[in-house]
């Protein structure tokens, strides 16, 4: 005799897990699953309060999290299938015959069919029951295949993500050293081949954004590695040449607005899952290192008004750069 309780229990869980897990693994556009995203949320958020800023600690968040993910399906698969075995008094046969089976039996009998051991002292009923016990191996088959190739895939992510930031970072460490950098004296010379790198490392990692939301939690312990750090000074950086730098002593405009456009598409990701534009405004870039390097600039003036219709992209920046537990880089935190 079925019982519906368990049976209806066990398959609500097992279809939310294996939808969580399709969704976070195979769904290139549709971040993480609803169980997944809760739960980076809410383990982030307790690092943030247990460990406030430090960088050791938090650090240990991407792997931390990539671990409980997999921890979480596998716990939710395994009790589920045990919730369907355990709907029927008669589901399992011991071959050994060592008396009824007992739900630890039953949680045994699951657990080495979703892995896939077939050990085989507990085997289904004849019937319904083995064509349930082969649902339940193809399930365990495609957890552990999509786990694998997740994994390898959020690792590849990771390192190109950590690649952009020391590309970026080879430049400079805040956005007028950047521009300094690539000041030749009497032009920004070389600046377009290098632009046009990281424009395209830029656009990969955001496209990786969209497919592995767990890479936003993959913290480095230096602020040089961190490619937030890095697409903020990047970003000050076009901010001064494209509005600090009077037109004709410019670089390659296409260069400077393709690099501009992929650092919005980046920040468009990441506000739409993770950040929220801070209360105020950054410091302001510093026109006046760039007049002591011998580069020529606008007005204060007009620099300053370019900033204010500036305001809601810089205040995103801001926002990214807290929700990461960094500071804003700047002249100050060389």
């Amino acid at each position: 005799m079925m019982n519906v309780v368990p049976l209806a229990l066990g398959i609500a869980l097992l279809a939310a897990t294996v939808i969580d897990i399709v969704w976070t693994t195979l769904w290139i556009e549709g971040g993480a699953g609803p169980l997944t995203s809760r739960l980076m949320v809410g383990t982030w958020d307790t690092l943030r309060r247990v460990g406030g800023r430090n960088a050791g600690l938090l650090s240990l968040s991407g792997v931390l999290l990539f671990v409980l993910s997999l921890t979480v399906w596998i716990v939710l698969l395994w009790i589920g299938w045990t919730l369907v075995f355990a709907s029927a008094e008669n589901a399992l046969v011991d071959t050994l015959d060592r008396g009824p089976v007992s739900w630890s039996d039953r949680l045994y009998f699951t657990g080495y069919t979703i892995f896939t051991l077939g050990i085989g002292d507990f085997a289904p009923r004849t019937g319904r029951w083995q064509f349930v016990t082969i649902l339940a191996t193809g399930n365990g088959l495609l957890f552990v295949t999509l786990s694998v190739t997740y994994a390898l895939n959020v690792l590849e992510a990771v390192t190109q993500k950590r690649a952009f930031a020391s590309t970026v970072s080879a430049f400079g460490t805040h956005g007028e050293e950047i521009v300094r950098t690539s000041w030749t004296g009497e032009e920004f010379q070389g600046l377009e081949v290098p632009l046009d790198s990281v424009t395209t490392q830029l656009a990969t990692l955001t496209e990786n954004h969209k497919a592995y939301p767990i890479l936003h939690y993959f913290h480095s312990a230096r602020p040089d590695r961190s490619p937030i750090v890095e697409i903020v000074a990047l970003d000050e950086a076009l901010t001064l040449i494209r509005f600090g730098v009077p037109s004709d002593h410019r670089p390659n405009k296409l260069t400077v607005r393709n690099a501009r456009t992929s650092v919005e598409h980046y920040l468009e990701t990441l506000h739409e899952g993770f950040v929220e534009p801070a209360d105020s405004q950054p410091p302001p870039p510093d026109l006046r290192t760039l007049r002591e390097a011998g580069i020529p600039t606008v007005s204060n003036g007009e620099f300053e008004t370019a900033l204010d219709e500036l305001e809601t992209r810089r205040r995103i920046l801001y926002g990214l750069v807290e929700s990461d537990a960094r500071d804003w880089p700047s002249r100050g935190t060389d």
